[in-house]
Formats: structure tokens, sequence, C-alpha cells
């Protein structure tokens, strides 16, 4: 069994899909997770995780990194 390492965190399930997107166009495969909140002991859907295949960490950090440097480009004056 592959061990999954946590490569983000998404502020909601939407934010967590568009970076799997973005990771699977890069040709990795990722997996989403609700958080726990620990308050509660419940899902916290507000907080998704984003993991990834331990093989894959550093490729899933570099395709994260470049997504956000594009998406900083957009906002530019």
């Amino acid at each position: 069994m592959t061990r999954l390492v946590q490569v983000a965190v998404a502020g909601d399930v939407s934010e967590a899909e568009e970076i799997e997107g973005m990771l699977a166009a890069a040709g990795i495969d990722a997996t989403l997770e609700t958080s726990i909140d620990p308050e509660v002991g419940e899902a916290a859907p507000e907080h998704v995780k984003v993991l990834v295949p331990e093989a894959s960490v550093e490729s899933a950090r570099e395709a994260i990194e470049s997504f956000s440097d594009e998406s900083d480009d957009d906002y530019v004056a």
C-alpha cells in the first residue's frame, strides 16, 4: 500500500477539486479527504486535505507552486 502525504489544505471542496484537477493535468494522482474538526470530532468540509502518493510529493508541491505563481500573475496591475 502506498503511503499518502498531505500537500495542501483547501478552504472548501471546490478549491480542493481545482487543486486535484491541476495535479491530474500534471500526471499526479491525488486524493481528497475532509479534515476532522477536533472540537466536535466531525468532518469539517471547510478544510479539505489534498493527499498524493509519497513518491509524488516533490512533483506535486512544484506543480502547486507553479500554479500559484501563474495565478498571482493574473492579478498583477
